[in-house]
């Protein structure tokens, strides 16, 4: 690994590309925050997927790419004198030191639930209305869920057991299934939200992040179907005119092989 001088030096150096970008590059020179936001939210879910496919390599490029942007926003806000690097830096370090007491101060706690909990008081005493207050609106309806789960918990807004949420899973899942017979698009609709929210509650619990597990399941599934379509050509046959029996044969050679 690096030594620290050598770090610093490091991203001194992409400071002083990102200036001398802005002033020479005729893309990097017309860039503003609006014009990144697109961009940002794309490199994040980019380094998402390197994460969740556990690729070392990716997760570095990935992540100089974040870097860029944060370097880039820092140099946008410096040429108006609003912020520099320093003040983000600066900013997020005061905010670490406050939020970490039992780490800076005299604050003793005993386990990480703790420290979640003192981290929401902590934010309510500076000033903000509501513990919900931090999870951003454009979020996916999942990771929001999660989110706002995870941040009324730390408030001690919460079920004691797994077995207490179970439990309300299987009550939601009978309030859709009620509705499903009754035909209300709109009832349908309100309780499958219900259940779905229930679920992210329970892998919670279970110790799972949803998101993760349902990203799982997309990409064997995508694993699976693409060995289903190329197992359908080797043998001269379109997906559309196979029944399901023939398209389960191969399906079930395509999990025996991810095996």
């Amino acid at each position: 690994m690096n030594s620290r001088e050598k770090q610093l030096q490091a991203f001194g150096r992409l400071l002083d590309i990102m200036d001398e970008l802005r002033l020479k590059c005729p893309w990097d020179k017309k860039q503003t925050f609006q014009s990144l936001r697109h961009l940002t939210i794309e490199e994040t879910y980019e380094l998402g997927d390197a994460i969740l496919n556990n690729d070392l390599e990716e997760i570095k490029k990935e992540l100089g790419d974040v870097l860029l942007h944060i370097v880039f926003y820092a140099k946008i806000g410096s040429e108006s004198d609003a912020f520099d690097i320093a003040d983000v830096a600066n900013s997020i370090s005061e905010k670490l030191i406050h939020r970490h007491p039992h780490i800076y101060g005299d604050v003793q706690v005993k386990n990480e639930e703790e420290v979640k909990q003192n981290w929401e008081k902590l934010k309510l005493k500076e000033g903000k209305e509501s513990v919900l207050e931090g999870v951003p609106k454009s979020l996916p309806a999942m990771v929001k869920a999660n989110r706002i789960q995870d941040k009324v918990a730390g408030v001690g807004f919460d079920w004691e057991k797994p077995e207490q949420v179970w439990e309300k899973v299987q009550e939601e899942l009978a309030e859709l299934n009620a509705e499903i017979e009754k035909g209300n698009i709109s009832n349908i609709e309100s309780e499958f939200g219900d259940v779905l929210f229930s679920m992210i509650n329970y892998a919670r619990f279970i110790k799972v992040n949803p998101e993760n597990a349902l990203e799982r399941t997309n990409k064997k599934f995508i694993n699976r179907f693409q060995y289903l379509e190329t197992a359908a050509k080797k043998v001269n046959k379109s997906l559309h005119d196979m029944s399901l029996d023939e398209m389960d044969v191969f399906w079930n050679a395509s999990k025996k092989f991810y095996k």
